[in-house]
């Protein structure tokens, strides 16, 4: 009876937050701030109608560590060293700054000395399922200020294990200073093998299953280990003590490496977009409207300060290793919250070091700062050039992503021989080509040729909005099947309805299906061939009139 309970308090739970996300949508706000609002009406605090908390809290922890995965699918260990020393060193900064200044704010405001530094260290993580969700949704994470926010988010989820180390010596669950030492060194150790072993697996293990196992060609069989990757990591992390999260990311990183990223992350998707949901909507049961309105006072002054004050000092910790200004102020618009991982802190410090009035507070700040994030990150590059601007600074101009190349994008969909030679005759020309199959040797040959090259189903959304379809101007569709190619072009039409979408039509009969599909141009295969075949009969005609008229002629005498 409990399991069925259960199952129907997330079912409930979907239900309000699919309904007041699109709610949210046909405001104009993102679906996020529905999912909030969901928690916060069905938890204890409000009607109480989800009581298996416990469970949806799990449910929650697998949603953050599913997203993370998406994004370690989509930063490679090449484009996270391509964040830069300075960035990475900055959020180092951000961290230990911010914990510091929210410290001190506290132990002025009354609090005792290690409850003001419990404080601190929950103040200085921001969130980073919202702030890379949302960032991922605008198409910002290729942008100069996505970049450095992406930086400070990892090293602030890098730092939630020594967090809680602190945290929990200052509760007075630690035991000396050699046991907190070999307890920490223990940690780096288990992340250490973890990283070695996800490393073997995905490097080697994975792909020699998708290239030459049973999983080739089958794709219920690759779907499950998608599924294995990301869950699996997350089991692995947790079992050996470390953060989940931060197990799914590496494992989505190093996976990130192989040709099998897009697909991955696409197959990926349903359960992620499942599971963040219930994350954002768990996140929302620890709001308590009523105490918010009996505090209203001193929980505005709170959100107020944390907003302005993590934005200010990760701007300054940005700039202080090199960081533009205008980029490093966006960033720290878009870090001016508390994270998820704050409520783990609160919960070890809670009844120890802080009370509950002060445990409130903290949690009301982070679902109030959490609702705010969506209009910080969409905010956060017009209110860096304002301020830049008012400033009189001279700096480069922010922009909503890093500059492309300046040769045209073109998306081949099917590596045969046809797509061959398209993507040979357009890289001739000075496209930048990118090849996108389903089969890992296709993918592998183009590589081979020199081109972008990823395995995955174009007929998925997802894979399409990775390899950037909605900036690629053109698009040729090579697959021999009229069925997918129908299916792909109607995505197109959606996704890109800008772009020059030229199919092949490998039969006659289904051109006028794939030119109402949308296609700007198809090309029959049958009627090309027949022209082709036309024109050398007609060349051997030209050339050999007289000797084929002669033994006409004879026969005729």
């Amino acid at each position: 009876m409990d399991s069925w309970s259960a199952i129907l308090d997330l079912v409930l739970l979907l239900a309000t937050a699919l309904v007041l996300g699109a709610l949210a949508e046909k405001l104009r706000q993102s679906a996020i701030v529905g999912f909030l609002l969901a928690g916060m009406l069905l938890g204890p605090n409000v009607f109480g109608f989800v009581r298996n908390d416990a469970e949806v809290g799990i449910l929650a922890e697998l949603g953050v560590a599913l997203l993370l995965f998406a994004i370690g699918l989509e930063f490679s260990w090449r484009r996270l060293r391509g964040l830069g020393a300075a960035s990475l060193a900055g959020g180092a900064t951000q961290v230990g700054a911010t914990t510091m200044v929210a410290a001190a704010a506290a132990y002025i405001a009354g609090q005792p000395g290690q409850a003001a530094l419990a404080i601190g260290a929950i103040i200085a993580l921001s969130s980073t399922a919202s702030v890379l969700h949302i960032m991922r949704m605008r198409a910002e994470l290729e942008s100069v200020h996505g970049g450095h926010a992406l930086a400070v988010l990892l090293v602030q989820d890098l730092a939630v294990v020594p967090l809680v180390l602190l945290v929990s010596v200052l509760a007075g669950s630690g035991s000396g200073g050699l046991a907190i030492a070999q307890h920490v060194g223990k940690v780096v150790a288990l992340i250490a093998a973890v990283v070695a072993g996800l490393y073997v697996t995905f490097n080697y293990v994975a792909p020699w299953l998708l290239r030459f196992g049973p999983l080739y060609g089958n794709r219920e069989l690759s779907v499950l280990l998608a599924m294995v990757s990301g869950l699996g990591s997350t089991v692995l992390a947790h079992e050996v003590g470390i953060s989940p999260a931060l197990g799914a990311f590496v494992a989505g990183l190093l996976l990130g490496e192989s040709p099998f990223a897009v697909q991955v992350r696409a197959d990926t998707a349903s359960l992620r977009t499942l599971f963040v949901t219930v994350f954002f909507s768990s996140i929302g049961m620890f709001g308590d409207p009523s105490w918010m309105l009996a505090n209203w006072l001193l929980l505005s002054i709170g959100v107020l300060a944390i907003v302005v004050g993590k934005s200010l000092i990760a701007w300054l910790s940005l700039r202080a290793f090199g960081a533009p200004t205008a980029s490093a102020l966006a960033a720290g618009v878009c870090l001016g919250q508390i994270g998820e991982f704050s409520f783990i802190l609160c919960e070890v410090a809670r009844g120890v070091l802080i009370s509950d009035h002060v445990f409130q507070l903290l949690v009301s700040a982070a679902v109030v700062t959490m609702l705010l994030t969506p209009y910080l990150v969409s905010a956060a590059p017009r209110v860096a050039g304002r301020l830049i601007h008012t400033l009189r600074m001279r700096e480069p101009a922010l922009t909503d992503a890093t500059p492309q190349s300046e040769r045209p994008r073109v998306l081949v969909i099917g590596f045969g021989p046809a797509g061959r030679v398209v993507a040979e005759q357009m890289r001739e020309d000075g496209a930048r080509v990118i090849v996108l199959d389903l089969n890992p040797h296709l993918v592998t040959a183009a590589r081979r040729l020199g081109f972008e090259a990823s395995v995955g189903d174009a007929q998925h959304e997802d894979v399409l909005r990775h390899l950037g379809v909605q900036a690629t101007p053109l698009v040729a569709v090579t697959v021999p099947v009229p069925q997918v190619a129908v299916q792909i072009v109607h995505l197109l039409r959606v996704l890109a309805p800008e772009a020059f979408v030229v199919v092949r039509a490998r039969y006659n009969r289904y051109l006028a299906e794939i030119e109402k599909a949308g296609a700007a141009v198809a090309h029959d295969e049958e009627t090309h061939v027949g022209l082709r075949i036309a024109e050398s009969m007609k060349a051997r005609l030209a050339s050999k009139e007289t000797v084929v008229d002669e033994p006409i002629q004879q026969a005729a005498e």
